[in-house]
């Protein structure tokens, strides 16, 4: 099992910055990769980006250029510049392990225009 707790949303501005953390709780020996999604109203859940053991990355197209995941040892954060209104939504922190996804609670991120 491992337990997800994300900290760090709020309310910015278009073209601010914000930076999201995540940190892992339990069965962290057997995470292979942690990355963050997201969920805007009315829409589908989305991948924002993911970074594997290795240290491999992966961005969704929208946020390339704009955000950097990083991990630790049992954290991974989410530095988000330049932020537009669409990338107004709810983050999850998601932990692949065991072949199986956790996830955390969710924190909001709205970006005013």
């Amino acid at each position: 099992q491992v337990q997800l707790v994300e900290s760090g949303g709020g309310l910015v501005q278009a073209g601010g910055s914000l930076r999201l953390s995540c940190a892992a709780s339990g069965s962290i020996f057997s995470i292979t990769a942690m990355g963050w999604y997201r969920q805007a109203p009315g829409k589908q859940r989305e991948l924002v980006a993911v970074v594997i053991r290795g240290g491999s990355t992966n961005y969704a197209s929208s946020v390339k250029g704009r955000f950097t995941i990083s991990r630790g040892k049992n954290t991974v954060t989410l530095q988000m510049n330049s932020l537009k209104p669409e990338d107004t939504a709810v983050y999850y922190c998601t932990a692949e392990a065991t072949q199986y996804i956790y996830w955390g609670q969710g924190t909001q991120v709205t970006v005013s225009s």
